[in-house]
């Protein structure tokens, strides 16, 4: 029994000791495109060897670095040459969950424990002959470009099927309704004018959201579904700007993020293809300048037992969590009859900043707000006028609210609308940057959208006689 025990025990150390299989190299080269899938090949000099046969990852190539491209935009200086535009390195963790999403993090890291992962290495043989070897790999260790990862067959078995997501279904009338959003589509973006009432993201109590209607109604004709970059309330109306790719996606978030990170008390970094931002509101009651800007930090407070929550302005210097907010404001026009339409600039992109920012600092409630401004719709009375003419209700897609909710409605819609939005073409740039990583950008376009007033608002402008300027004239 002890000669038997010692001869499976060096059999064992043999086998364990056994150099790992050699490999051919593959022939053709893989498209960008298909950088993200996985491929299964024999990878073996002797096809019967089990060992010889691997998952195989597409070769790590530089991708676009999009959140230092975004960056290097919001706070360039004004320089030519975008930096840092391409991510050179990446460790092969990271590769393996960027080309296979579908598995499980903790799998591929319980892969990398057992040393089930492989690297491709070319092993020199003589002066003219050489041979592609695998070896062991770290999961924190650093790929060069053109590496190739292998992972063990056996994961296609063990990964989890990919969870199908049942996508919304909408009629044909309501497809129509909702391509019908979109004011400007490109590879790179696509730009909606949102209506009151729709919600951007699902959630509780939400039936209907952009998110899942833009994957099921805007993909034209791209694979990947369109991806949120900022939000608007549901209740707001107007531009709304969606990535067709996840690049653009992250580019964008990056424009928006930094726009925000990078606002101070002291003054913004202008910088010409940075974000813009114009909204119009109709507010009750009139500030008492007639332009400004509002540097007020804010900060969520809990009410109801918890139910709910609202935010405020944090005046009174308590240690407490809060978001510094910055806004911009004009005067457009006041009427005789108490109410007054601003443009609102948001410097920043906090939550309800401008309906905080409207009702608590400049003492002027956004129509239509009941969450900040209900003392002052308590009071208010429905404007009244001669031009009033009832009107028949129509059915909306969604159970859309599309009539009245205007100044002469007890209970009117927000007036608060998302009305300009100046972005550096996004579209433009990629281009520039899958030619050259370090690609000038001094002659790069900038894109500006203009959204229509949503019914409501514009009812409300009718009915109160107010001619607003052209805000170019800013």
């Amino acid at each position: 029994m002890a000669a038997n025990w010692r001869v499976a025990t060096a059999a064992l150390r043999r086998h364990l000791r056994s150099p790992p299989p050699t490999i051919r190299e593959s022939t053709g080269a893989l498209s960008a495109a298909n950088q993200r899938r996985s491929y299964t090949t024999a990878l073996a000099d002797d096809d019967d060897d089990p060992r010889g046969k691997w998952l195989t990852l597409p070769p790590f190539s530089p991708t676009i670095d999009a959140a230092a491209v975004g960056k290097e935009l919001s706070f360039g200086d004004g320089d030519s040459i975008v930096k840092g535009s391409t991510d050179g390195s990446t460790t092969a963790l990271r590769w393996i969950l960027r080309c296979r999403p579908d598995l499980p993090r903790n799998l591929v890291q319980k892969l990398f424990r057992l040393r089930q992962v492989r690297r491709q290495v070319v092993v020199p043989m003589s002066c003219e002959l050489q041979r592609s070897q695998l070896k062991r790999v770290a999961a924190k260790e650093s790929l060069n470009v053109g590496d190739r990862i292998y992972l063990p067959l056996s994961v296609g078995n063990d990964a989890p099927p990919p969870a199908k997501k049942e996508r919304f279904r909408c009629s044909e009338e309501e497809r129509k309704f909702v391509c019908s959003l979109v004011l400007y589509k490109d590879p790179a973006i696509i730009v909606l004018n949102k209506p009151h009432g729709m919600a951007v993201q699902g959630g509780t109590g939400v039936k209907t959201s952009i998110d899942e209607l833009a994957a099921t109604c805007l993909t034209f004709d791209k694979s990947e579904s369109p991806r949120l970059v900022h939000r608007l309330d549901r209740d707001c109306s107007g531009l709304l700007v969606l990535g067709r790719t996840q690049t653009a996606a992250t580019l964008l978030h990056s424009i928006f993020r930094e726009k925000t990170s990078g606002a101070s008390a002291y003054g913004v970094k202008k910088n010409i293809k940075s974000l813009k931002r114009k909204y119009l509101a109709l507010v009750i009651g009139c500030p008492r300048r007639q332009r400004g800007q509002i540097s007020a930090p804010l900060r969520k407070v809990v009410v109801d037992d918890g139910k709910s929550d609202r935010i405020t302005v944090n005046d009174n210097g308590e240690l407490v969590s809060t978001q510094h907010a910055i806004t911009e404001y004009r005067v457009v026009e006041s009427s005789p009859h108490g109410y007054t339409w601003l443009e609102l600039r948001p410097l920043t992109g906090r939550k309800h900043q401008l309906r905080v920012h409207c009702a608590e600092v400049l003492g002027t409630p956004i129509l239509g707000d009941y969450k900040y401004g209900w003392q002052a719709h308590k009071t208010r009375e429905p404007f009244v006028s001669s031009e009033n003419t009832p009107t028949k209700p129509s059915p909306s897609p969604f159970g859309l609210d599309m009539e009245g909710g205007d100044v002469s409605s007890k209970q009117p819609h927000l007036h608060l609308h998302s009305k300009q939005i100046d972005l550096p073409n996004i579209c433009q740039l990629l281009e520039k940057l899958e030619v050259s990583p370090d690609s000038d950008i001094s002659d790069l376009d900038g894109l500006k959208f203009d959204a229509p007033l949503p019914t409501h608002m514009q009812l409300s402008f009718n009915l109160l006689k107010s001619r607003v300027e052209s805000s170019d004239n800013c």
